[in-house]
């Protein structure tokens, strides 16, 4: 039976498509190291768990559609210390998850066939978000060769035609972990204004700034703010992956009324899921801080022991909690099947995601992969070692060099 030409265009997604190699090679009684996804080892808060834990309630009804009052009155009270303070509930849809955010974003914005601008390498299921609204990506490629900051204005510019709806950006960035300066925003915005456009910002990583870096919220240029749309999402901040609680906010009212079109067509977020995250944010400010101080110190040793892998090149990432390796193979998926299927070092091996889906640039990022140090110490001393010992085996056995 034929499927859709919709469907049979789609990636599959390379965080997760080598699963079932993973599960073959734990079965043989190998430890597998999950470096591949962003899922966080990290205990949800407490008040969190507590909530779900003390729900009373005889049955789960449904929510409204725009999200629980309660819950983006908490997330008003969160801005705030950011110092964003012109936020109000009216302003926040809540989502299913960040993923349900980008997609109400696409089809709300683009009819078919309209662009969005993206900066690659990208999240790679934002390929994914934008193929189902059929909207296309036009990228402008950052370079691993200055720790991928922002492209040129120019290049954005020269991106831009009549089908142009807007620019995204990601920042803290995954996968490379860049954080854009309140400089390169403004920039950014000035060009939207010019052209009439909107600038979209993932910023689900916010908190996870490292070495005392500043992080700019989009939120914060009021004189834009009817081209500003803000993805945000509970899943890495507190550890609620699961949880699927993700929000848009911005101060464009034409925008939030067409969006609440879908949301109602989807009836609303998960209900409980909602209440554990009113609680998360009335965990203590610590919570997040010592998140934050960890995953600083995971980084720093993970990145410091695979830049001393001969042949591997990597910058050090500024924020969230991934990056993006220069590999020294002819293809990193060929390298990360053979990690799976053929290598083991001490009983273990390490899964990451190869790299090329992250750019919708055919022939871009063959020979990397996205690390996610989201893992506890030993385990990321352990996947140092048996990605050099790895390497050193494909190289010999598979390159014949």
């Amino acid at each position: 039976m034929r499927m859709s030409n919709r469907i049979t265009g789609f990636q599959t997604s390379p965080i997760r498509r080598l699963v079932p190699l993973s599960r073959k090679a734990e079965e043989r009684g190998i430890h597998v190291i999950h470096l591949n996804i962003g899922q966080p080892d990290i205990k949800t808060p407490k008040e969190a768990i507590d909530a779900i834990r003390s729900y009373d309630k005889p049955y789960i009804a449904y929510g409204i559609s725009e999200g629980d009052y309660e819950l983006r009155r908490a997330l008003v009270k969160y801005y705030e210390k950011f110092g964003i303070t012109d936020i109000t509930p009216e302003n926040i849809m809540i989502t299913t998850g960040a993923s349900e955010a980008f997609q109400f974003v696409f089809l709300t914005l683009c009819d078919p066939y309209d662009e969005f601008i993206v900066p690659e390498p990208y999240y790679t299921n934002v390929a994914t978000f934008a193929n189902v609204c059929m909207v296309k990506l036009s990228p402008v490629t950052s370079s691993s060769s200055n720790g991928f900051i922002l492209p040129s204005i120019d290049a954005f510019e020269d991106k831009i035609n009549k089908k142009t709806m807007g620019i995204l950006l990601c920042s803290p960035n995954n996968p490379t972990g860049h954080i854009y300066s309140q400089k390169e925003l403004k920039a950014i915005l000035e060009l939207c204004k010019k052209h009439d456009i909107f600038l979209v910002v993932d910023e689900v990583y916010r908190e996870f700034c490292y070495d005392n870096k500043k992080f700019t919220s989009i939120l914060s240029f009021p004189e834009y703010a009817d081209r500003i749309i803000c993805i945000d999402s509970f899943s890495k901040r507190f550890s609620m992956c699961g949880a699927r609680v993700g929000a848009i906010v911005t101060k464009n009212r034409e925008f939030l009324d067409n969006a609440i079109k879908m949301a109602q067509a989807r009836l609303c977020p998960p209900n409980v899921a909602q209440l554990a995250a009113v609680a998360a944010l009335n965990a203590p400010d610590s919570y997040v801080k010592d998140v934050v101080a960890e995953y600083e110190k995971r980084r720093n040793l993970l990145v410091g022991m695979v830049q001393k892998i001969e042949g591997v090149r990597v910058n050090m990432p500024k924020g969230a909690f991934y990056f993006i390796a220069d590999l020294p193979v002819d293809d990193a998926e060929k390298f990360a099947v053979f990690m799976l299927k053929d290598f083991s070092y001490k009983g273990a091996t390490v899964m990451f995601a190869p790299a090329e889906d992250f750019y919708w640039t055919h022939g871009l990022g063959r020979s990397q992969a996205r690390f996610a140090y989201v893992l506890n110490e030993d385990e990321l001393e352990m996947a140092a070692e048996c990605l050099k010992e790895g390497l050193k085996a494909y190289r010999k056995e598979v390159m014949h060099i």
